[in-house]
């Protein structure tokens, strides 16, 4: 549409005259001003409304926020437990093969990226070296490690230890107090337990672990009750206590599975179960790792935490 002005000199109506800068002026303000409109539309939309994506993520951040504590508290149990069977897998190694369990060093990639968005390639490069260093050692223990269990099994003055379970389908369920400060269910207070409680019915088969010769043979309604004690060599015993009725004389030759006896409350027992012990040279052996080659990866981890979280024996 074309615009006119009055020549008060003519005393008529000039067409105007709009220059191109002009059209470029009112162009580029027109422009600025629908863009800040549109931005500031966007804020205040921003600010007020959500859109199903955000409101979502809101509300998980609301769930994370409530459940962190509890996951911390999680992980720091879970920490401990792995502390504990590293604990139990060292004394595996110093008990039964007299030797060093590998040791390596968790090669934990998310420690060594946390906190960074982008990492050069030399310290990439670098890391890498570390951790293979690591492996080769950690290899070259594990293999002497080997070394030495193979040389110990080719000595004919090698007696292998007990590593069987006395008891025939005992699961993780049925694993009691183990060797440790435990709380006596008679007394109420902490006393040191020397063996395994291992829950079963009375009249259970209670079966050697091992070969061996029966060294002692005691019937008692005291203490641990009626006993079994199998001498295996190399400084090995294991004994067999709370028996009801037992099938046992002293100086027999026993084979690994041979029915010892049966599960019962004799002596101090608060309820049928086996107390099942292993010592060598008098030295108080914890029996839940004699297991592990007589189990499952996984029952035999499950045992290993029972073990050491329950605080109650059973005599």
């Amino acid at each position: 549409m074309s615009q006119y002005i009055y020549d008060k000199n003519e005393f008529r109506f000039k067409k105007a005259r709009t220059s191109v800068w002009a059209v470029i002026r009112k162009i580029l303000v027109f422009f600025v001003i629908t863009i800040a409109l549109a931005f500031l539309y966007y804020v205040l939309f921003a600010l007020v409304f959500s859109t199903d994506t955000e409101q979502r993520l809101k509300d998980e951040n609301r769930m994370y926020a409530l459940e962190y504590p509890e996951l911390e508290q999680k992980e720091e149990l879970l920490s401990d437990v792995i502390r504990g069977l590293q604990m139990k897998d060292d004394r595996i190694y110093e008990e039964i093969f007299h030797a060093s369990a590998p040791n390596m060093e968790p090669m934990s990639s998310v420690d060594f990226l946390m906190g960074l968005d982008s990492i050069p390639d030399k310290d990439i490069v670098s890391h890498a070296e570390r951790k293979l260093d690591m492996v080769e050692a950690a290899a070259d223990r594990v293999e002497e490690n080997f070394r030495r269990v193979i040389a110990a099994l080719k000595d004919s003055s090698f007696v292998m230890p007990p590593m069987h379970k006395p008891v025939k389908d005992f699961t993780f369920a049925q694993t009691g107090a183990s060797v440790g400060m435990k709380i006596n269910p008679f007394y109420k207070v902490s006393i040191m337990h020397n063996g395994l409680d291992i829950i079963a019915p009375a009249g259970e088969p209670v079966y050697a672990a091992a070969d061996g010769v029966i060294s002692q043979v005691t019937r008692s309604r005291k203490g641990l009750g009626n006993v079994v004690t199998v001498d295996h060599g190399n400084g090995y015993f294991t004994r067999y206590a709370h028996l009801s009725d037992m099938e046992a004389v002293k100086g027999r030759t026993v084979r690994r599975g041979t029915r010892l006896g049966y599960v019962g409350v004799s002596g101090n027992s608060f309820a049928p179960h086996l107390h099942f012990e292993v010592l060598r040279d008098t030295v108080v052996l914890d029996p839940v790792n004699h297991f592990f080659a007589d189990v499952s990866p996984e029952e035999y981890v499950n045992m290993l935490v029972m073990s050491v979280t329950t605080g109650q024996s059973m005599d």
